[in-house]
Order: structure tokens, then C-alpha cells, then sequence
């Protein structure tokens, strides 16, 4: 079992304040549409929650009405704080979180290591917290699932891409890309990024720099599958920490993003 590693840093690590904060973060976002389409992909910031969980909200939001159509989770994050080229799953069989375990869905694991497509790295998985910020929203929305986390390391787009279509699933499945925007701008420095970054993944294009976002290989790999599989792009809302947090000469940006099959 992986522990959590950022719980009480990044999230509150108590259950009952976590709940707390997630559902408020849900509940804060606009009322919208019923959307008729379940959403097949969602693009979310991993942020400590203060700074992202507003944003974070909005995709999570649009889930809770598929909650019960949903078992299996394709994470894909940047790895942080762990050098590597490719990719890489845990060999764990859960990860726990302060609202229960999560247990790992092995049959898609083993799927990717029969392919070739991924490795197998604890360590690229211990620390990391682009994906487990994920895992308290997901335990509040969804009711009955697993997961496939996988990190990203120096990888090309076309294999980020091969990693999702041999995991792609049915509608039961989920893909979920985790990535910020940019990083350590002005507001408004950080406004223009953002945007340009947003166009980006609109218009699904595969050349999105490191320097728009730090999942930026997870995305490249989506939109390459967006493209192939002509899926439609919903922009949730955009927004960078000088909005949420206050403080607006040094910021980071955020954006929540959805994908349909059409």
C-alpha cells in the first residue's frame, strides 16, 4: 500500500475536514446544463488545494453526475521529484488516502507491462503528488472504482498516446490528465499563458511546451488521442493562484478541461 505523502500539506489530512473542503469546492462552482454526454477525459490542476481546488471543483462537479457509471481511472501526472525517462506505474496494490483506499486496477497495469509501454517505479510513486491530490475528489464523486496511476517522465507525446489508447476502456473508464499551467509569472504574464495554452488544447494540438504546463506531456499525449478519436474539448474554467490565493506578482496557473467522445 502506498500511504499518503502531501496529506496535511497540500489537503487537510483530517477525513472529516477533507470531505469538508472537497464538497465545498464542488459546491462553489456555477450551476450548469446537465451535460447529456459523460465526459470520457478531464484535464485538472494538482495544486495544494487553497491555490487549485476552486478550479479542480469545476471537473469534479460535471463527474459527480456520472458517479455511478464510472469504475476505472487512468491517471496520468508528471513526475516531480523523480528524474526518469517514460513511464512508470507502482507495483502497490492500493493507495490510501484519508477517506479510505483506493484499490490499483491490475489487469490495465498489467496490460501496459505485457506492452512494453511502462515501467515499474515505487519511487517515481512515493512522493509524487500530482496524482494523489486527485484522490480525495475522487472519493467524494465517484462510488465504486479503481485506479491506474501512471507518472510521466521525459517522454514523447506518441507514447504518452499508445499508453492511453491500450487503456482507453469503454465508458466505464476515465482518463484523467493532471497538469498546472504555467508557472511564476505576473497575473496578467500568466493571464496571456494560460490563454494560449487553453487555445491549445481547444484546438488539440500536441506541441504544448513545458514552460505552458507541467503535465504538459500528459496533455500533448491526450490531444494526439483527441484527434485520432475526434473528441470534442470543453474549457470547465481557468484560473491562476492570484485569483484564488490573493497574492498576484507571482502566480500559477490553472485550468479544468473536459473531453467527450462524440
Amino acid at each position: 500500500m502506498r500511504p499518503p505523502a502531501v496529506a496535511g500539506l497540500f489537503y487537510p489530512e483530517n477525513a472529516n475536514e477533507l470531505r469538508h473542503d472537497v464538497n465545498g469546492y464542488i459546491a462553489e462552482c456555477s450551476p450548469r446544463a446537465a451535460v447529456a454526454d459523460r465526459p470520457k477525459a478531464l484535464i485538472v490542476p494538482h495544486a495544494g488545494y487553497q491555490y487549485s481546488g476552486p478550479v479542480a471543483g469545476f471537473a469534479y462537479r460535471l463527474l459527480r453526475d456520472w458517479s455511478a457509471s464510472i469504475r476505472h481511472v487512468v491517471m496520468i501526472g508528471p513526475s516531480h521529484r523523480v528524474p526518469m525517462r517514460g513511464l512508470a506505474v507502482p507495483s502497490v496494490d492500493l493507495f490510501a488516502t484519508p477517506l479510505g483506499q483506493v484499490p490499483i486496477d491490475v489487469a490495465g497495469r498489467e496490460r501496459l507491462l505485457e506492452l512494453e509501454l511502462v515501467g515499474i517505479s515505487d519511487a517515481a510513486h512515493a512522493a509524487e503528488h500530482s496524482l494523489e491530490v486527485q484522490l480525495p475528489f475522487l472519493r467524494v464523486v465517484l462510488e465504486d472504482f479503481d485506479i491506474l496511476p501512471v507518472t510521466v517522465g521525459c517522454a514523447p507525446a506518441e507514447l504518452v498516446a499508445r499508453v492511453i489508447d491500450a487503456v482507453w476502456g469503454g465508458p466505464d473508464t476515465l482518463v484523467l490528465v493532471s497538469s498546472d499551467l504555467s508557472h511564476y509569472h505576473t497575473w496578467s504574464e500568466a493571464r496571456q499563458l494560460d490563454a494560449e495554452t487553453t487555445r491549445s488544447i481547444v484546438e488539440r494540438r500536441s506541441d504544448l511546451p513545458d514552460e505552458q504546463a507541467c503535465g504538459a506531456c500528459g496533455i500533448n499525449g491526450l490531444m494526439q488521442v483527441a484527434r485520432r478519436r475526434d473528441l470534442t474539448v470543453e474549457v470547465l474554467e481557468q484560473r491562476n493562484s492570484g485569483d484564488t490565493a490573493g497574492d498576484r506578482s507571482r502566480v500559477v496557473g490553472y485550468g479544468s478541461y473536459a473531453l467527450y467522445e462524440t
